[in-house]
């Protein structure tokens, strides 16, 4: 039996009035999906337990069957894994975005969280710049991927309420400020950013060449190193995880399993499907198990564009579930998971805790298609709240148990 798990990160959405009250899993094109929901085990899964934020830490930590409750330390930490850096006991990590803030009215706002999807190339020269001039600050900073890099503070604190700039798109930054154990130094440390990044020579090049300069850092999503059983040692199972976010990367680093990087995987809509379903079916051939993660319909939700979205959607469906299902055939027997990890509505541009649609199909079972989409996962009855549970049904075997 080979295992597979297909994750359109964001892809759930709510009713929106341009659509006729319907959602955008409800008018995509997805025969891929909709074949497996008539076919499957099909409902909703509810990834984000009460009274967690609905991140994609929490969210994609539940899909891989980890329970948030039990090995949620924070989001940096998991990417701190991907990108090899180890956390000493007493280090704190932080996630650092590059944005892009601007005056507008009297106040800064929030103009772009991913500062124009900036390069990972462009943003590897401004994140080093940042190491060399604050590292006197006891902080280090080290280049990840895009706009998405990372912040370790030696001794520092993590009782603090922070807030993911993409869910404070085009609005005022000081009321969402860091805020308690302290806070100030976060605050003094993206105002120190300022300066280094003003004149900061990819900058001036990203603006004469009419693209979005990266003005400033944005620090959240902090924890310390989380303490995570392996798949293998929960299930006897190993495994491949492909995905362009270090996010995805650094539970899988924790799980296990071994990170395949993709050419052009790029976390958006420009993202090498192709390249991902054939690296997916390559890593069956070695071993039982992969997981691919397509990130671009939640960057789409988070930008606010409905056209975006229903490509990003449509092509999930007919570059990654068709593909790998199809292919996978050939290895015998097959389970597949197929589902979104958080909704991130166009019309708010971020992330909620509702109930996402999921299908779990295994080879052999028939029935007519069904729409995949929110309204057809919930027709079903069914709602899965245990992530342990699901992740036992996926494997067909139970968890063994843990010292």
């Amino acid at each position: 039996m080979k295992y597979i798990i297909l994750i359109g990160d964001g892809m759930a959405d709510s009713d929106m009035a341009e659509l006729g009250g319907k959602t955008p899993l409800d008018v995509a094109k997805t025969p891929n999906m909709d074949s497996l929901a008539g076919s499957g085990w099909y409902g909703l899964f509810r990834t984000v337990p009460p009274g967690f934020s609905p991140g994609s830490d929490v969210a994609n930590l539940s899909v891989m069957g980890y329970d948030p409750r039990k090995y949620y330390t924070g989001r940096a930490p998991l990417e701190a894994a991907s990108i090899g850096v180890k956390l000493g006991p007493t280090d704190i990590a932080f996630r650092c975005n590059l944005v892009t803030l601007i005056e507008k009215d009297g106040e800064t706002i929030m103009g772009d969280y991913s500062s124009g999807h900036i390069t990972t190339e462009d943003a590897r020269e401004i994140v080093l710049s940042l190491d060399e001039a604050l590292k006197s600050e006891g902080v280090r900073f080290y280049p990840g991927t895009s706009y998405r890099h990372l912040m370790v503070w030696k001794d520092g604190a993590k009782d603090l309420k922070t807030t993911p700039p993409h869910d404070i798109s085009d609005r005022a930054i000081a009321p969402w400020l860091p805020k308690g154990e302290r806070a100030d130094k976060l605050t003094r440390l993206m105002e120190l950013s300022w300066s280094v990044m003003k004149d900061h020579p990819t900058n001036k090049k990203r603006v004469a060449a009419g693209k979005k300069p990266a003005t400033s850092i944005w620090l959240w999503g902090q924890g310390s190193a989380p303490a995570m059983p392996t798949l293998r040692e929960r299930f006897g199972m190993e495994g491949s995880i492909i995905s362009a976010v270090d996010l995805m990367k650094g539970i899988g680093i924790y799980a296990g399993l071994e990170v395949i990087n993709v050419p052009g995987a790029t976390g958006y809509i420009d993202t090498n499907y192709f390249g991902k379903a054939e690296a997916a079916l390559k890593a069956l051939e070695a071993k039982d198990f992969v997981c691919v993660h397509v990130e671009a319909p939640d960057e789409a939700g988070h930008n606010g564009s409905l056209k975006d979205k229903l490509r990003a959607i449509e092509d999930f469906d007919e570059k990654i579930v068709g593909p790998v299902v199809k292919g996978a055939a050939r290895f015998g027997d097959i389970s597949v998971l197929v589902l979104p990890d958080h909704p991130t509505p166009v019309a708010i541009k971020t992330h909620t805790s509702d109930p996402v649609p999921f299908v779990l199909y295994r080879s052999g079972a028939e029935g007519k298609p069904s729409k995949f989409s929110e309204k057809g996962a919930k027709a079903t009855g069914v709602l899965v709240e245990d992530c342990q549970a699901l992740a036992e049904e996926f494997f067909g075997k139970t968890e063994k148990a843990q010292a």
